[in-house]
């Protein structure tokens, strides 16, 4: 059973910036697929970013919704990925959770909210 803590989350101002962080508790260098999904109030769980194996190569997934504002990074000394989140907007608002898939498993993090508002 892989552990995930998420840390990070907070009020932040329109325009601002916050970084998430998602500590493992086995290696990342192990996992077909780690990254980050959030959920807002009302609405269904979506993809924000992840990393995911094709091959022997990690592509990068984002939605238009995000990219250009937030970026994926990963440490796999620490087994944390981060997330680098600007230019925040209101409707970016929403539990943010930390997500690794291993050999058809799928781990998800408590999650850490994320408020935007001014």
């Amino acid at each position: 059973q892989v552990q995930l803590v998420e840390s990070g989350g907070g009020l932040v101002q329109p325009g601002g910036s916050l970084r998430l962080s998602c500590a493992a508790s086995e290696t990342i260098f192990s996992m077909n697929a780690m990254g980050w999904y959030r959920q807002a109030p009302g609405k269904e769980r979506e993809l924000v970013a992840r990393f995911r194996r094709v091959g022997s190569t990690m592509d990068l997934d984002y939605p238009d919704s995000v990219k250009g504002r937030f970026t994926i990074s990963r440490d796999n000394a620490k087994n944390t990925v981060h997330l680098q989140m600007n230019n925040l907007k209101p409707e970016d608002t929403a539990v943010y959770y930390c997500n690794a898939g291993r050999n058809g498993a799928s781990y998800w993090g408590k999650g850490t909210l994320v408020t935007v508002s001014s």
